[in-house]
């Protein structure tokens, strides 16, 4: 190949040439931004694209970020041949997924509920009616099958050239065979890339570069912790009775997904235990090869999937290939600017989804460049919530084997990970086992979820959306939480220290609520960008005139910790990340100042000891910050412990919790107790496209306050508008027994107004409970619209009745906090 001139310069250089990378510049490109420049190192498609099985999907996720990525995928690629001349191969075939068990008949009725709220019209079918439309399949063990006329399949590397064209027909440059070395920083900017042609240099970059993405962003410190792992499919010789306006089938119970290709079948897997390739890096030289495939171990899953196929079986095999795909800790993709350079974008681990969201993800990063800012919910996908040391070797050798297996699992509501364990360890791990806990994986460290009791070994029980085995133990710590005093351990959460002398001015810079008030005191707060949309959600505890603790949730942590570091800049102040060196405790509870009382010599009073007063304790020998402030809605404390003292702090107080009949209590009792509180949580039920007042947060935002904050004239706008047409609501099911999780559609008067983002069971409350966002169209939300509706929660295609409100549910008038 023939070596390309290189320009000296562009504005923005998007490394790979895959369906990502074409996408991210065709949008580019239409965007305006003519000077941009696509490099791939070899031809375009090379890697995975050229051999992805090519369907296009819009059922199966519960995510509004995917499913709109997913819808806005599939019209782009219905219409790009008219733009470009070039054909993508897109037919709208249809899509049929079937159920053959009682667990995924119910997470695709939830699933196809939520995506039929979010325009996608997926259908109900009986078996026969799976039949009828894809002759070749077994039924006899069918429950039903989920059907979308209008999704199918596209051709991956006419897709990928037909968005080459469009983004060269607006200006952008796409150069083939020019590898990308290295991404030249200076001052922690991107400036350049560095290829074997020379240097380019450029204002932002965009790491599209598929299974190499992580090998390249590493040289510059930037944490991408994917792994290709063994994805296979089946290709049979033709077969004398299949159409090829036959539907594309998927049966994840029988492991397989199903396709007319070339006259025969393609038969494709998603194993539940995978095989990871090339752990110690993908080799520069990989193009357009395939991997040797591994018989002994695909036999038994080649066996179960043809078993949906049974008159397959007999035909002959033209190809069982095997080709590595990309997947991610998490199953969601690595997108965003990183944390560790400025305007190092990141596009990669898509999961075996890169086809059917492409063009959709293309278009949001390209946005996101343009814009300085994402127009999408990104929570799931930022490429900021991954971990450091999720990209060691032996962790991502061990979940990757796990990873490729999620996405045909059936995905239970309570199903914890079960790879890659015990990354992390709380000074209490020990402690807390030997009361019966049940550990969850959070961000890497082994938190518990409820426990079983002293001395009992925690058994999670079937899998089910049901009312799991250990509800018993959690509602009684739920009821603990509200009548008596729990202990919580809360160590996961971020702890950042920020000390100078303008640590106080940066930070009410940052924060919309005044957190340079008076000593001794939290404040909670959330930080905002300059459109008034959310960027954190957090406390600021000021400890002295120079000295500020913060504290923000585990996934957030290096969100919060990035945007620290940009913000103080030049200023004198400095932040310290101090998460692993204090354990968290919180003690809650009707009865935690008489518990806390027995372990300390200071005055705890409620005089004394205010509402979200925060100072220095005596506990035992250790000196520990104690802070009265709650998440659950009760009286309560959190104490934060040198972790070389936790486990003396923690003796302590359980030593003296016997008296007030202290119990233990987990996530679960968290969840429970803040969401019948209606206590928000970032990246769950709200997120960086929710204007703080819409998140009904606007209690914590200081419009007064000298000097102003981020956003605040934002703020000022939205407030400006007049009354409120979208906002977040309680909602709580009348009927007790059936259970919330997430994405289900909420009704007012027959009419779709939105959906739960987050929920729970609220055991004091007596039903499932969950926060919404709820569009009023042209009419206010406020208590008169909620007033004069009818409300319904869908779930699994049934409808309830539920109520829904502005204030919380649980103590509305906060009385048992400030007590």
């Amino acid at each position: 190949m023939t070596a390309p001139s290189l320009p000296s310069q562009a504005r923005v250089v998007v490394i790979g040439g895959g369906v990502i990378g074409c996408s991210v510049a065709y949008h580019l490109a239409h965007l305006g931004w003519r000077d941009t420049v696509l490099l791939e190192r070899d031809r375009l498609t090379s890697g995975t694209t050229w051999h992805a099985a090519g369907l296009m999907v819009t059922f199966g996720s519960t995510s509004e970020t995917s499913t709109e990525l997913r819808k806005y995928t599939r019209d782009l690629y219905a219409r790009l041949e008219a733009e470009t001349g070039q054909a993508t191969g897109f037919r709208p075939v249809g899509f049929i997924e079937v159920a053959s068990d009682e667990g995924r008949l119910e997470e695709y009725r939830r699933i196809s509920a939520f995506n039929r709220r979010c325009g996608v019209d997926v259908q109900e079918i009986s078996p026969s009616q799976v039949k009828e439309l894809f002759p070749l399949a077994r039924i006899d063990d069918v429950l039903a099958g989920f059907y979308v006329k209008g999704d199918g399949r596209a051709d991956p590397v006419d897709v990928t050239m037909a968005m080459a064209k469009g983004a060269k027909l607006k200006g952008a440059t796409v150069l083939e065979g020019v590898t990308v070395e290295d991404v030249v920083v200076k001052n922690g900017r991107v400036t350049g890339v560095r290829t074997a042609q020379g240097t380019l240099a450029c204002e932002y970059v965009v790491n599209c570069a598929g299974m190499w993405a992580r090998q390249l962003a590493a040289k510059n410190g930037i944490n991408v912790p994917l792994q290709s792992a063994e994805h296979y499919y089946l290709i049979t010789e033709k077969l004398p009775n299949i159409d090829r306006s036959w539907p594309v089938l998927e049966d994840p119970g029988c492991h397989g997904y199903y396709r007319e290709e070339g006259g025969g079948m393609m038969v494709g897997l998603f194993e539940p235990v995978c095989a990871p390739w090339k752990v110690e890096g993908a080799p520069a030289d990989f193009s357009f090869g395939e991997i040797p495939p591994d018989w002994e171990r695909m036999t038994p899953y080649l066996e179960k999937a043809l078993s949906r196929v049974p008159e397959v079986q007999g035909a002959g095999l033209k190809k069982l290939f095997c080709g590595p795909e990309s997947f991610t800790p998490d199953l969601r993709p690595i997108v965003g600017e990183s944390p560790e350079v400025k305007n190092y974008f990141v596009a990669a681990g898509l999961n075996s989804i890169g086809i059917l969201t492409g063009g959709g993800l293309g278009r949001a990063v390209a946005q996101w460049v343009v814009d300085g800012h994402p127009d999408v919910d990104v929570t799931g996908m930022h490429i900021d919530r991954l971990e450091p040391y999720q990209s060691t070797p032996a962790y991502r050798r061990t979940r990757t084997v796990e990873s490729l297996g999620l996405v045909y699992t059936c995905h239970y509501p309570f199903k914890p990970m079960k790879t890659a364990r015990d990354a992390r360890r709380t000074p209490l791990y020990v402690e807390l086992e030997k009361q019966g806990a049940f550990f969850r994986d959070v961000s890497g460290w082994e938190t518990p979820d409820w426990y079983a009791g002293p001395g009992q070994k925690a058994d999670a029980g079937p899998l089910s959306f049901g009312r799991p085995s250990w509800w018993p133990q959690w509602q009684a710590e739920h009821r603990a939480a509200r009548e008596g005093v729990v202990v919580m351990d809360m160590s996961f959460m971020s702890k950042f220290k920020v000390a100078g002398r303008d640590a106080g001015h940066i930070l009410n810079q940052l924060s919309a609520n005044d957190v340079d008030g008076e000593l001794n005191r939290i404040t909670y707060t959330q930080w905002l960008n300059e459109r008034g949309t959310l960027e954190a959600d957090l406390t600021v505890t000021k400890l002295g005139e120079r000295d500020y603790w913060v504290v923000a949730s585990d996934t957030a942590r290096r969100h919060v910790h990035a945007r620290l570091e940009r913000a103080l800049g030049e200023g004198h102040a400095f932040c310290t990340d101090v998460t692993g060196a204090w354990a968290q405790l919180n003690v809650q509870g009707p009865r935690s100042r008489e518990l806390m009382q027995a372990v300390t010599s200071a005055d705890l009073s409620s005089d004394a000891f205010p509402f979200r007063c925060a100072r220095e304790i005596d506990i035992g020998f250790a000196r520990v910050l104690c802070v009265r402030i709650t998440y659950l809605g009760e009286l309560g404390y959190e104490l934060y412990i040198p972790t070389e003292q936790a486990v003396h702090v923690y003796r302590h107080l359980l030593e003296a919790g016997e008296k007030f009949g202290l119990r233990h209590a987990g996530l679960k009792t968290l969840a429970s107790c803040r969401m019948e509180k209606g206590y928000r949580d970032y990246g769950h039920d709200i997120d960086n496209t929710d204007s703080v007042l819409e998140a009904g947060l606007g209690f914590a935002v200081d419009l007064k306050k000298p000097n102003g904050f981020i956003g605040k004239d934002a703020v000022v706008r939205k407030k400006a508008e007049g009354p409120l047409k979208r906002r977040l609501l309680q909602v709580q099911v009348l009927d007790p027994k059936p259970l919330m999780f997430h994405a289900e559609p909420v009704w007012r008067d027959g009419q779709p107004v939105g959906y739960v983002r987050a929920a729970s069971y609220g055991h004091t409350l007596g039903g499932a409970v969950g926060l919404a966002m709820i569009e009023g169209g042209n009419t206010p939300v406020d208590a008169a619209f909620i007033d004069s509706g009818r409300w319904e929660v869908e779930i699994a295609n049934a409808r309830y009745p539920a109520k829904v409100s502005l204030k919380p549910l649980f103590d509305p008038e906060n009385k048992k906090i400030k007590g």
